[in-house]
């Protein structure tokens, strides 16, 4: 639909056989006599332009101009430029024979088209002619915007009633429509292929800002050559998606018809939610049957909704355990699903989303921690038999590694002590702030002499050798050490306990 297609023009004005209409200057530049008209005005004042819109076309007989000067013809044509008049017709034979010659030269020098009305034909007429024309125009605007809401509606009624509405938008408009996610992506488009690359990365970028802002809005913008218009889909700080047309600005009729669209896009978004929870729980519930380590009713149901589980050896994924990620990261990869159809599932767990991908497919989630940002910890190849073993594995590795995706087996060869968190060292400083204690107030050295004494596996002799003094110094610290701790030196567990302390504090 291109919107300007019936809009009455002074090239069709002119057309007008039974009008008698003559163009006086077939030389001006192109595009001259296309401009949209408004309204035909007819006025002899010296300077009308305070009683005049844009888009006008005026008619005088020319009984303001006085003399042969030029300097008032070209005064007069400067202002009506400036007004936005888009035409002037001089009748004739009224006040003086044909086209004053400096008026003539004005309107060329101004670029306004100027028109002969002959004596036989009444501005009235002229005038009436425009009227019917804008008239008609405005019907058959209105009808076609009832026949293009009409045949939207009965797009929406179509099994796949969004794509459906979408390319009769699309067709209506003679345009290209596509439809953004949630996630920023092109789901649909119609046309198929219409846009070129870099149109294409240049809309992707514009419409991820849109959607990171999160508020309702319409925006225009251009890329290159082309004008697009972006329509938000979904509410105020929960956005469903982006409607983009490649279209500038729309009529009053078009506006209505692209609004019908938009409401029944947001319509349909909105009461696929429910369905949505429904299968975020089903997800959630399919999870926790994984985590029994018995995958058969998992397998059936997961294979005639999703298709098949991803194959074994698989390794299970937990991303980051806030709720309002789980439940916006779910939601982009629900849309996803189709495409990741057989190589990946994922479900609500206890401590994060969990996803199950195949050992040989893992790429899948260093993409989803980086467009997502959210840490991921995987565990180590396994079969469905070890899931829970699996799960927990990854809920090691993400605790303990940092941004984007981290290996069980990398943070597994680090061994159990450095597992150890700040709570620990809390509960080593306190364990052994006696010794702390007396070494501040007294200047003895009880501290670094258990710390030697535990690390050279509480060899007297080693531990003198380590710390410069006799051995009996060593046994004596010790003594007061134990003293003071009121601990058992002599107990292993109490060694191991203090040991890890000391690592804790490391």
């Amino acid at each position: 639909m291109d919107a300007a297609a019936d809009t009455p023009t002074l090239r069709a004005l002119l057309a007008r056989r039974d009008l008698h209409l003559r163009l006086d200057d077939s030389s001006l530049s192109p595009g001259a006599l296309d401009q949209a008209v408004r309204w035909v005005h007819s006025s002899d004042l010296a300077d009308p332009t305070p009683f005049l819109s844009e888009g006008l076309v005026l008619l005088t007989t020319g009984t303001q101009f006085q003399g042969d000067s030029p300097v008032p013809y070209l005064e007069y044509v400067q202002r009506l430029s400036a007004r936005g008049v888009v035409g002037l017709g001089f009748g004739t034979e009224v006040v003086r024979d044909g086209i004053p010659p400096e008026l003539a030269a004005a309107c060329r020098d101004g670029g306004i088209p100027l028109f002969e009305v002959p004596y036989r034909t009444p501005f009235i007429a002229v005038a009436r002619a425009g009227a019917e024309a804008i008239a008609a125009q405005a019907y058959a605007r209105r009808s076609w915007a009832l026949a293009a809401q009409r045949a939207i509606a009965l797009a929406a009624l179509r099994p796949d009633g969004l794509g459906a509405t979408l390319a009769e938008l699309a067709r209506q408009l003679d345009t290209w429509v596509g439809l953004f996610d949630a996630a920023g992506e092109l789901v649909r488009e119609h046309p198929s292929g219409a846009l070129d690359a870099a149109t294409g990365e240049g809309l992707h970028d514009e419409v991820g800002g849109v959607l990171r802002r999160g508020a309702r809005a319409g925006s225009a913008l251009r890329i290159g050559a082309t004008p697009f218009s972006l329509q938000t889909l979904g509410r105020g700080g929960h956005l469903r998606g982006v409607i983009a047309m490649a279209t500038g600005d729309l009529d009053q009729e078009g506006r209505g018809v692209v609004t019908s669209v938009i409401a029944m896009a947001g319509l349909a978004l909105e009461q696929q939610q429910g369905l949505a929870r429904a299968r975020a729980a089903l997800r959630a519930g399919l999870v926790q049957s994984l985590l029994t380590d018995e995958p058969s009713l998992v397998r059936r149901i997961v294979r005639d909704l999703w298709g098949p589980l991803p194959a074994t050896p698989i390794v299970v994924a937990v991303t980051e355990a806030a709720a309002s990620r789980i439940d916006a990261l779910a939601e982009l990869l629900e849309l996803r699903v189709d495409e990741r159809r057989g190589s990946l599932f994922f479900g609500r767990g206890d401590d994060g989303l969990v996803l199950v991908t195949s050992a040989a497919d893992r790429q899948i989630l260093a993409e989803i921690a980086e467009r997502f940002e959210t840490r991921i910890g995987v565990s180590d190849p396994t079969g469905y038999d070890g899931f829970a073993a699996a799960a927990q594995q990854a809920c090691t590795a993400r605790e303990r590694g940092g941004a984007g995706v981290t290996d069980f087996a990398s943070v597994a060869g680090a061994g159990v002590l450095s597992a150890l968190s700040t709570e620990a060292r809390s509960l080593a400083l306190a364990e052994l702030a006696p010794l702390s204690s007396h070494d501040a107030a007294e200047g003895t050295h009880l501290l670094d002499t258990l710390r030697a004494w535990l690390d050279n596996d509480c060899s007297h002799e080693a531990s003198a050798r380590a710390l410069g003094v006799h051995r009996h110094t060593v046994r004596t610290r010790l003594a007061l050490a134990e003293r003071l701790l009121g601990r058992d030196l002599s107990s292993f567990a109490v060694r191991a306990e203090l040991w890890a302390a000391f690592r804790a504090l490391d």
